[in-house]
C-alpha cells in the first residue's frame, strides 16, 4: 500500500513503435484496468522502430532504474526486416527478433521487472502471415518463460467471426480504433488477469498522431458502439484465457 487507503500503482513500460502508440494504446490499458488496478504507463515508441535498436539505445533500461513492474515488448510488424514478396511486406526470419528479446528480457529480469511480449497481427492483404508472427512470438516466449499477449491471434479470430468489423487502418497495416481497443483488452487480460468484459468502450486521453507526435490531452481516443466493444472484450478474454 502507498499511504492509508491508497492502492499501489502498477507501473508498465511499453517498448515498441506505431503499433503501440496508435490511439495511445498504453492509456487504453490504464482505462480498462480501472477500478481493479491503478496503472501508470511510460512508452518508448517511434515510427518504424525495431526492438533491438530501441533497446540498444539504453533509454528503456535507464527508465527501468526508476522502477517498473511490467515491460511490454513489441517488435516491428515484419519482425524487424524489409522482406517484400510480390509487393507485400512479409515477416522475416525471427532470429534477430529473438536475439533482441533475449537481451531485453535479461535486462528486465535484472531490474526485478516482469517482461511480456505483445504479439502483433498480420497485414490486411497478407492474413496468412499471422502464423509466422504467432510462431515467432510463441517460440521465444516459451524458450524464456515469458508471457505472450496473443493480440494477433485475437485479431485473427475477430476478423474471421466478424468480418464486418474494421480492425485495420486504411493503410492495411496499422490498427483502426477497434484494433487498438482489442489489443488493449488482450493486454489487460494477460498482464493483470483482468476480465475485460463489461469495461469501458469510450476512452479519453492525450492524442498521438500517426507520426508519434503528442497532441491534445483530453481527446477521444476510442469511442466504439457498445455492442462492438462487448464482442471485442469477449474475443480478448477467450483468447487470453
Amino acid at each position: 500500500m502507498v499511504g492509508a487507503g491508497h492502492p499501489e500503482v502498477t507501473r508498465v513500460l511499453f517498448v515498441g513503435n506505431s503499433f503501440t502508440y496508435f490511439h495511445n494504446l498504453p492509456e487504453l490499458v490504464v482505462a480498462l484496468a480501472r477500478p481493479d488496478r491503478a496503472v501508470s504507463v511510460a512508452m518508448f515508441a517511434e515510427p518504424g522502430a525495431v526492438l533491438g535498436e530501441t533497446w540498444a539505445s539504453g533509454a528503456p533500461s535507464n527508465a527501468l532504474r526508476e522502477g517498473g513492474h511490467y515491460v511490454v515488448l513489441q517488435e516491428q510488424s515484419t519482425l524487424g526486416g524489409d522482406l517484400v514478396v510480390d509487393g507485400i511486406p512479409r515477416p522475416q526470419d525471427p532470429a534477430k527478433f529473438h536475439a533482441s528479446v533475449r537481451t531485453a528480457v535479461a535486462d528486465i529480469v535484472s531490474a526485478n521487472a516482469t517482461p511480456a511480449l505483445y504479439m502483433t497481427w498480420a497485414r490486411q492483404d497478407d492474413p496468412g502471415a499471422q502464423q509466422a508472427l504467432t510462431d515467432a512470438y510463441a517460440s521465444i516466449g516459451k524458450e524464456l518463460g515469458v508471457a505472450v499477449s496473443p493480440v494477433g491471434i485475437a485479431w485473427q479470430t475477430a476478423l474471421t467471426e466478424r468480418p464486418d468489423l474494421v480492425l485495420h487502418d486504411e493503410d492495411a497495416s496499422h490498427p483502426a480504433p477497434a484494433g487498438s481497443y482489442l489489443a488493449a483488452c488482450v493486454l489487460t487480460a494477460t498482464l493483470f488477469g483482468l476480465d475485460p468484459r463489461g469495461r469501458v468502450h469510450r476512452v479519453t486521453g492525450q492524442a498521438i498522431d500517426s507520426e508519434g507526435v503528442w497532441g491534445e490531452p483530453d481527446s477521444t481516443l476510442i469511442d466504439l458502439p457498445e455492442a462492438d466493444a462487448a464482442y471485442l472484450q469477449d474475443v480478448a478474454w477467450r483468447t487470453a484465457c
